[in-house]
């Protein structure tokens, strides 16, 4: 039997999972990645840190999973997208990788969007630039570190950055390489784009880019000591995590909808045409000829993780079971009258700017579990925001559903009713660092393509149809939720021109 090692190292946890050859989970191990907060706004993470948080996770799944390390066929690496991890001409890491959670460059972004820049950016890459894509945060480099700025050797994502540790190979795969700098026709780099945002020096820092299932290293006899791993294990590129997840659940087909509750809400269809719209990222798939059109805003589960963090800290310290008891609070909450909405803008939403989270509608005599419900809703309101986005283009009949929050059935349910669609939740138990094996395992022999999962899917789901009277009653919910939203623009804005000094 062979084996496939695939790594997933999201922007809190990194993960290695070994997977026989029919695609059954052998081990898994995880760590938690702390984040560096140095100053409002920015994100940062320690890239040596990282690999060796995650050098660790692979050597423990090779321990766990009981195969020796040349039963392993080859090594495959997702990681969140966005951001920059960059090397000098020496390869060394030019300061703390940057993450996605990152909005240093909002104000850049904004300046880009009155001078009309994002109309051109659309034409040419597909996307309007966000405040966490390569092109701002190199943009916010140049202009506030510019010594920084002139010793980028190599631009790097974060799965990139690991590949070059587990391999010494540079480079990057068609995903990743889509975040900022190709064309969308092409799907290859173009200059032109470079040259939009005023970095044009940085062409040849662009990293070589390669399909995802295609091999493109082997482990280094450096980096096997540190992970278990046999030297001359080959290393695939690679992809971008939202892809991965959506192949791991075998939602990453055509016109087929994914959904990714996670950090970020992540709404995407797969085409085989470029379509472009101001409402979503046209990128590359993991074969040319593909794009995903993704709809997205860092204002999904986080807010979920936030309100444990606020409101069950000390439970989480002494129960071992905080996710049942959040679940019995919310089931009793989901059975009494509440008029409470949350806007689940606590780290940005898709409107940018000010916007806020924030309870309306609370009384004297809401619980815990009525905020909660509040919560959980309103993270399935903007998950609808950014499908309904993606509906004016693609038929969208069905919704395949991944992310932590999804195996709790009342928030399956919810999904469902308030998106008016069935939904598909997968048993599969880590379905990024699944997609990334289905990429190596293709690159390696092991599978005919990518998206030929050994596994009989059909039997690793369940399906949430919509209720006809709970969804016509979201509806009302839901359209509340936006105009109340629309309606909180300026006071947000007024919000964030006049914060409380320090030392008032």
């Amino acid at each position: 039997m062979k084996y496939i090692l695939g790594v997933d190292s999201g922007l809190t946890v990194t993960k290695a999972a070994v997977f026989d050859s029919n695609g059954r989970t052998v081990a898994v191990s995880r760590r938690r990645l702390p984040q560096l907060l140095p100053q409002p706004h920015r994100v940062e993470r320690d890239m040596h840190m990282l690999w060796q948080q995650t050098a660790e996770v692979i050597k423990e799944a090779i321990h766990h999973s009981g195969c020796r390390p040349s039963d392993i066929a080859v090594v495959s690496v997702t990681a969140h997208g966005d951001g920059v991890y960059l090397l000098d001409h020496q390869q060394n890491p030019l300061g703390p990788g940057i993450l996605s959670l990152d909005t240093r460059a909002h104000p850049i972004v904004c300046e880009w969007r009155e001078q009309g820049l994002d109309r051109d950016a659309i034409t040419l890459s597909g996307q309007v630039p966000h405040p966490s894509a390569p092109s701002a945060l190199l943009s916010w480099i140049q202009r506030h570190q510019p010594e920084r700025y002139k010793k980028i050797g190599t631009i790097l994502s974060c799965k990139d950055w690991l590949r070059y540790c587990l391999s010494g190979s540079l480079g990057t795969d068609m995903t990743e390489a889509s975040t900022s700098f190709t064309a969308v026709e092409t799907q290859q780099y173009d200059g032109a784009i470079l040259q939009l945002y005023g970095l044009d020096s940085l062409y040849s820092a662009l990293p070589e880019m390669a399909p995802s299932a295609q091999i493109v290293g082997a482990v280094t006899a450096k980096a096997a000591g540190q992970t278990g791993l046999l030297e001359g294990t080959p290393v695939a590129a690679g992809l971008h995590d939202v892809t991965a997840s959506a192949l791991g659940i075998g939602g990453h087909s055509l016109h087929n909808a994914t959904i990714v509750a996670g950090t970020y809400s992540i709404n995407e269809v797969l085409a085989d045409q470029p379509k472009l719209d101001p409402g979503w990222f046209c990128r590359n798939s993991i074969e040319p000829g593909l794009w995903h059109c993704m709809s997205i805003s860092p204002a999904s589960a986080t807010n979920y993780d936030w309100f444990i963090d606020t409101f069950f800290a000390s439970e989480r310290e002494v129960s071992v079971s905080i996710h049942q008891r959040l679940n019995d609070e919310l089931t009793t909450a989901m059975q009494a009258p509440s008029a409470t909405l949350f806007h689940p803008y606590l780290f940005g939403s898709p409107f940018g700017g000010n916007s806020s989270g924030g309870f309306l509608g609370v009384h004297g005599w809401h619980d815990r579990g009525t905020l909660l419900k509040a919560v959980i809703e309103g993270i399935v309101f903007n998950h609808r925001w950014h499908v309904e986005k993606l509906q004016g283009s693609f038929p969208i009949q069905h919704i395949h559903l991944t992310g932590g929050i999804s195996r709790n059935t009342n928030i399956a349910q919810m999904f469902a009713d308030i998106l008016g669609l069935p939904v598909d939740v997968s048993t599969t138990e880590e379905p990024a660092a699944w997609g990334a094996a289905l990429c190596g395992g293709a690159a390696t022999g092991l599978f005919e393509s990518a998206f030929c999962d050994p596994r009989e899917l059909s039997t690793l789901k369940h399906t949430y149809q919509p209720r006809t009277e709970r969804t016509e009653f979201f509806d009302a919910r839901y359209r509340i939720f936006c105009q109340a939203a629309e309606q909180l623009q300026p006071i947000w804005d007024a919000l964030a021109s006049h914060p409380m000094p320090q030392g008032l």
